[in-house]
């Protein structure tokens, strides 16, 4: 059974058809790359995938159950988180409070407010113990919007990988970052459960080549390739519409 099976998906935005028509299955465990120029269609498909946006046509299936028209929290409780292009903090709580946030919602007893997960100590160890492993301790008690933009996107992981997630949707995670970053946020990524399924979009493709078991590639919201590091690093179709435009 596949991870995630996407069939004849499209979406239209009135007269523009942002996505015609994609296919595609993601094993249990693998690292799947998509890729392709500004306007492929990467973040509808996305969008689409996590239930932010309804699709105009075709089907998602998260491990056999179909979800098109499932919203988003029901997707996520089903196993499927997602990070954004642009990080999703709480930019005036602390990096250790933004954690604790994220750990709350996966609780399914009643919601209780920030004040009261003070109390919680099985839900400070988890965050404390969140930050430990990631090598981010340091900067617990610091407000978000005071950390870098790579720390931010290194939180953003960690808030993701929270929700204990069978399918982890990864939009452009190494975008902004300086070269060291982006080695920092690769590791984070490498080190990720090996059962965890890995939807990743990425512009570098020296990062897209390094992690990706397959890559799916998109060209004005169809899929024009798909196969494995080598086929796409050899294939005429790709060289000339991507990985030749700047």
């Amino acid at each position: 059974m596949s991870a995630l099976a996407v069939s004849d998906v499209s979406r239209n935005f009135g007269g523009v058809q942002a996505l015609s028509n994609v296919s595609f299955e993601v094993a249990p465990g693998e690292r799947r790359l998509i890729i392709g120029p500004n306007g492929a269609g990467k973040t509808t498909l996305f969008n689409l995938l996590s239930g932010a946006l309804a699709v105009s046509g075709g089907k998602v299936m998260l491990f056999g159950r179909d979800i098109t028209t499932l919203p988003p929290y029901e997707r996520a409780h089903m196993g499927l988180a997602r990070t954004f292009q642009i990080t999703n903090l709480f930019p005036r709580l602390t990096v250790l409070e933004n954690v604790l946030l994220a750990l709350q919602a996966t609780d399914k007893s009643a919601f209780s407010m920030l004040a009261r997960m003070r109390t919680n100590r099985q839900l400070f160890y988890n965050a404390e113990s969140l930050l430990q492993e990631w090598g981010l301790t340091a900067i617990a008690s610091r407000a978000a919007r005071e950390i870098s933009y790579g720390e931010q996107r290194q939180i953003d992981l960690i808030l993701a990988m929270a929700m204990r997630p069978k399918v982890l949707l990864l939009d452009e995670p190494t975008a902004g970052l300086s070269a060291a970053e982006v080695v920092r946020v690769v590791g984070m990524v490498r080190s990720l459960p090996k059962d965890m399924t890995i939807l990743m979009i990425e512009h570098d493709m020296d990062v897209a080549f390094a992690l990706a078991d397959r890559i799916t590639v998109l060209h004005q919201g169809r899929l024009i390739a798909e196969g494995g590091v080598a086929a796409i690093r050899s294939n005429p179709n790709v060289s000339a519409i991507y990985l030749g435009a700047d």
